[in-house]
Formats: C-alpha cells, sequence, structure tokens
C-alpha cells in the first residue's frame, strides 16, 4: 500500500481550508484517509499552518511519500530537516 501525506479540501466555495492527512494513494482527494496530522489555511492573512511534528516525523520515517505541497509546509516548518537528520543516524 503507497501511502501518501497529502491535503484535504475542506471549507466553502472560494473559501478553501486543508487537512494535512495521511491516506492510501488510491483513495481520492477528500475520501478516506488514514490519520489528519495537521491544517492549512491559505485564505487567513498571514497563512495559517499547524502540523503535529511527532506524527509527520513517524510517517516520513515510515516511508511515506508528501506531495509536493505538503513537502513545502513541511520545509517551511522545519520537518523535512529533522527527517534528513534522522536518515543520517
Amino acid at each position: 500500500m503507497a501511502v501518501k501525506i497529502r491535503l484535504k479540501r475542506m471549507g466553502a466555495k472560494k473559501n478553501p481550508f486543508y487537512r494535512v492527512v495521511v491516506a492510501d494513494s488510491r483513495s481520492p482527494r477528500d475520501g478516506r484517509f488514514i490519520e489528519e496530522i495537521g491544517y492549512y489555511n491559505p485564505v487567513a492573512e498571514p497563512a495559517q499552518v499547524k502540523i503535529d511534528e511527532e506524527k509527520a516525523l513517524k510517517w516520513l520515517l515510515d516511508g511515506a511519500q508528501p506531495t509536493d505541497t505538503v513537502r513545502n509546509l513541511f520545509s517551511k516548518a522545519g520537518i523535512m530537516t529533522k527527517v534528513h537528520e534522522a536518515r543520517q543516524k
């Protein structure tokens, strides 16, 4: 089973709000997911991002692949550097 960390779209029309979820790559974008690990609100000024670092690190080290957008959010939060450091040990 290929596991991805991706965004699940929530919110109203023209007012997006995203949850960062861990899901099977075959499930639909807003469909079934394994675990919710945070959220992202691009509409707020500045954009709000809250990610559970512990859960994100666990999933990344177990082999889950983040999408491009989630990878950017993780990089800004400093999670990707922690993953690289943990893999170097």
